[in-house]
């Protein structure tokens, strides 16, 4: 479909559904802000999508945009919260500009979303490496698992990582 006519496309979509997914969202999220925020979102994901037109239940399509964006910004909302309930434990020597706060809670998200393509065992290792700070050794005695198994699970994990951080 051409560029004018998937635009049309959305457009009648838009003209159509925008109040209804605007007031599902309001009551799903209870803030006006927010809602007409995801609202607005969720056309913008579907305009670089795909073709508006072999959209057949509209509503539908919509709602599935809008509870993967919603869940998003859950998600995001609570690694910010972590991030600034770390950062407020760190001594007051230590200030982090708002953009620096900015960069750090968008690698944190990437890094999320790479951790999150990944096995829970492969998750969990990761976790245990980096956060915990245990060896290897300590990680595959813990996790009952082979000293391979670990490294194996280890690559994949900074491997997804690497590539997400040189996106940023």
């Amino acid at each position: 479909m051409s560029m004018p006519a998937n635009t049309a496309a959305i457009e009648r979509i838009y003209v159509q559904h925008h109040s209804w997914l605007y007031g599902w969202l309001k009551g799903k999220l209870h803030d006006a802000c927010d809602a007409a925020d995801v609202a607005h979102d969720t056309f913008v994901r579907i305009l670089g999508s795909r073709d508006a037109s072999q959209i057949r239940e509209p509503r539908d399509y919509l709602a599935t945009v809008a509870r993967g964006l919603v869940i998003d910004r859950y998600r995001r909302r609570a690694i910010e919260v972590a991030y600034l309930e770390t950062l407020a434990a760190r001594p007051q020597a230590t200030q982090i500009s708002e953009e620096d706060k900015a960069l750090i809670i968008e690698t944190l998200l990437a890094v999320d979303k790479a951790l999150s393509n990944l096995g829970t065992r492969a998750q969990r290792i990761f976790m245990l490496s980096q956060i915990e700070g245990l060896t290897y050794q300590q990680i595959a005695v813990q996790m009952k698992v082979s000293l391979t198994t670990v490294k194996k699970h280890m690559i994949r994990a900074l491997t997804e990582c690497s590539m997400i951080m040189a996106t940023l």
